[in-house]
C-alpha cells in the first residue's frame, strides 16, 4: 500500500489520457497553470496588436525631403550669412551727440555753482573752540579781530596733545584761498618741523602791530608767519599770498 500523498501534488507520470499523443512540458512548468497556451494543430497563436503612439497635435510634422535638402548629404542648405551693416555716422554726427549729453551737464553745473553755491565752503562760529581754549588756560589765547566780512571762518578746534595743547582756526580769504592760524604751548622746536617742514628755513623778520614775526618757508607754494613767545607759539601758514598773511597777523588780539 503506497503512503498518502498530498493534494496539490503533480503526478509524475506524464501518461496522457487514452487517445492522446504524450505532451512534454518544458522544464519549471506546471501543467495546468493558467496563462495563454498554444492552440492545438500548430496553428499560429493570434496575439492583438498593440496600439501605435500617435504623435501629439502640437507636434510638427515629420519632414520629407525637399529641393533644398542638400542632395549629396540629406541636410539643409545653410542661409547665407547677413554681412554685418557698416557704421555710417559721421563724425559730425558723433560731435552732435556729444554735445547733446554735455549741454545739460553744464547746465546741472552751473546751477549748482551760481545759485546752491557748490563750491563755497561753509562757514562756522569759532566762539565755542576759542572758550573751550580759554578756560584750558594753557596758553593765552589770541582771535583776530577787525577783519572784513570777506574773510570767512571754515574750521575751529581746540585739541590736547602730548606736551601741551593746540587751537586751530582755518580761514578762506577774500580771495578765496586757505589760511590756518594755529596757536600752541608746544616748543617750537617741536611744533615747527611737524606743521612746516624739517627743511623749514626763517627768511628774515617783519614787524606787526608792534611784534616780530619771522618769516618761513613751508610745504609747496605755502608761507608761514611764526610769532615765537615765552608761554606759546603762533603759526601762520597758508597758500594767501604775503598781504593777506600780514593782515591775519596785525588783526591779532
Amino acid at each position: 500500500m503506497e503512503p498518502a500523498q498530498p493534494a496539490d501534488r503533480v503526478p509524475a507520470d506524464r501518461t496522457p489520457p487514452d487517445g492522446q499523443p504524450p505532451v512534454d512540458h518544458p522544464a519549471g512548468a506546471v501543467p495546468g497553470a493558467t496563462g495563454p497556451t498554444a492552440p492545438a494543430g500548430g496553428e499560429p497563436a493570434l496575439v492583438a496588436a498593440e496600439p501605435t503612439a500617435q504623435p501629439p497635435a502640437d507636434s510638427p510634422a515629420p519632414r520629407g525631403p525637399s529641393d533644398a535638402d542638400d542632395v549629396t548629404g540629406g541636410r539643409p542648405t545653410p542661409p547665407p550669412r547677413a554681412t554685418a551693416a557698416k557704421s555710417e555716422r559721421s563724425p559730425k554726427d558723433m560731435a552732435i551727440s556729444l554735445l547733446v549729453l554735455l549741454i545739460p551737464i553744464a547746465l546741472l553745473l552751473a546751477f549748482y555753482r551760481g545759485f546752491l553755491g557748490g563750491d563755497q565752503a561753509t562757514e562756522i562760529d569759532p566762539a565755542p573752540a576759542i572758550e573751550q581754549a580759554q578756560a584750558a588756560n594753557t596758553f593765552p589765547v589770541s582771535q583776530p579781530q577787525g577783519l572784513g566780512s570777506d574773510w570767512r571762518t571754515v574750521s575751529a578746534r581746540y585739541q590736547t596733545v602730548e606736551g601741551g595743547a593746540n587751537l586751530r582756526l582755518g580761514y578762506l580769504t577774500p580771495e578765496g584761498r586757505g589760511v590756518q592760524l594755529l596757536q600752541s604751548s608746544l616748543p617750537a622746536e617741536r611744533l615747527l618741523p611737524a606743521e612746516l617742514t624739517a627743511e623749514s628755513q626763517p627768511q628774515g623778520q617783519t614787524e606787526l602791530a608792534g611784534r616780530t614775526w619771522q618769516r618761513y618757508t613751508a610745504r609747496g607754494n605755502q608761507q608761514a608767519l611764526v610769532l615765537l613767545e615765552p608761554t606759546r607759539t603762533v603759526l601762520i601758514v597758508g597758500d594767501a599770498r604775503d598781504n593777506e598773511l600780514r593782515e591775519l597777523a596785525g588783526a591779532l588780539r
